[in-house]
């Protein structure tokens, strides 16, 4: 299956390009080149997760390559629906992701700690064992490397469960480098996400009334169908979720996978991609997309997540001197018209000052909200341009409009979630 996306051809200038990238060294593709039906080749050369097989069986038809993995993301037909329909399981019942591509780096040793705590922005320390904390890494120039979560099952281990991008070769350089007395490898365990209304209830009757102890972002160790596995609640959805890390996953795949399934039976269970349309109304941020290595935490809403008061991290220096002098461009929220966007974009859309001759600025993340009845997503805009209310327009290609649709700077998160996250508890916005 494929969606035909045809070019738009009023955006193809170098010019154009080099004008919305002046403080990237290599910018990102904006030709408008749309999608007329590639396929994926499937070879050695990438690898497939422990549940590659079971979500074949599920129905994955479409894939893409994250972590170096391949990635499920459609399992419903167009014609049953498509995201859209997988959006209606997600918000009304219970499904079950494949997202072994969050590849989990394992640092353990006696000063594991001080080499977390040189990688990450916030504090290591603050982290007790048990629990687990959304964090950023930064290279020297304050450009964002991953959005991790970041597990501490044990005093004297951590675990990376990455976003996509080659972290265990950057921890494992600053490890050699700083010669800590401890160990950086990538582990045998791979997670699977239950989100929706309906995971408590089917987590309860999986692993029993502990679950109802757990505490946004806490973990709990445990054993389903003879395998060890961690609990953490969290999840990419912005519905009440869970994320199961199985040990061993490479033998005990089946055994979960289809432990869930049965067991979810009750709860109208259903395998899908991870939900990208709600992760949008949510206000989550998908690296690679919405922020990449060239890109720094003040630019897309982490403010929160920069620590200045510690001692020491990687890009402490060039952050503090980025929030001093300020940033000239932001990610910020917008709603806008055209067909709704129901299959994910291919190019990042570009965006024009209402009335404008020259592009301003692109759409990083973009689909229709079932809950607003209009597309939303996420634009780099020069900083000028992110005040609420600010009128825009974005170019679509066809089939969602072959033209300039109006579009406007909205609040976030577009709908509220269960657990909202401190950078909007301490804001009051997500961007």
């Amino acid at each position: 299956m494929s969606i035909e996306v045809k070019p738009v051809s009023d955006f193809k200038t170098s010019n154009d390009i080099k004008r919305l990238h002046m403080q990237r060294s290599v910018p990102i593709n904006l030709r408008q080149s749309g999608d007329n039906g590639s396929r994926m080749l499937i070879s050695q050369r990438v690898r497939k997760s422990p549940y590659w097989h079971l979500s074949e069986e599920a129905g994955a038809w479409c894939y893409t390559v994250y972590n170096h993995m391949y990635h499920p993301r459609a399992y419903i037909s167009l014609e049953e629906g498509g995201l859209l329909k997988e959006y209606e399981y997600l918000t009304e019942h219970v499904t079950l992701w494949n997202v072994s591509v969050e590849r989990q780096i394992q640092v353990k040793g006696p000063e594991a700690e001080k080499l977390v705590d040189l990688a990450i922005t916030r504090s290591a320390k603050a982290i007790p064992a048990g629990k687990a904390r959304y964090v950023i890494l930064c290279n020297e120039e304050g450009g964002i490397i991953n959005d991790p979560v970041l597990l501490r099952p044990k005093e004297d281990e951590f675990w990376f469960s990455l976003a996509d991008s080659d972290v265990a070769l950057w921890l494992q350089a600053l490890n050699i480098n700083s010669k800590f007395d401890c160990t950086v490898r990538e582990i045998d365990v791979a997670p699977v996400q239950i989100q929706g209304p309906k995971s408590k209830a089917l987590m309860i009757d999986m692993f029993g009334e502990e679950i109802e102890d757990i505490p946004y972002y806490g973990l709990l160790e445990s054993t389903i169908n003879g395998c060890d596995v961690i609990i953490s609640r969290t999840g990419f959805s912005g519905e009440e979720g869970y994320e199961i890390y199985l040990y061993d996953a490479s033998v005990n795949a089946e055994k979960l996978w289809n432990d869930i399934l049965k067991a979810g039976e009750a709860y109208n269970i259903k395998v899908i991609a991870p939900g990208h349309i709600r992760r949008i109304e949510a206000g989550i941020l998908s690296y690679g997309q919405d922020m990449d290595l060239e890109t720094n935490p003040y630019q897309v809403g982490f403010d929160w997540q920069v620590d200045l008061n510690k001692e020491n991290f990687i890009g402490k220096e060039a952050l503090t001197r980025i929030k001093e002098e300020g940033v000239t461009s932001k990610l910020a929220g917008v709603k806008f018209g055209g067909e709704m966007i129901d299959w994910y974009p291919a190019d990042f859309y570009i965006v024009y000052e209402e009335g404008g001759k020259e592009p301003v600025g692109y759409v990083t993340s973009a689909f229709c909200s079932p809950t607003l009845e209009c597309n939303i997503g996420y634009a780099m805009l020069p900083v000028e341009l992110t005040e609420i209310g600010t009128k825009l327009e974005i170019h679509l290609p066809e089939p969602y409009a072959g033209e300039r649709v109006e579009a406007e700077v909205a609040k976030t998160p577009f709908k509220q979630s269960k657990h909202p996250g401190t950078g909007y508890v301490k804001t009051g916005r997500k961007l």
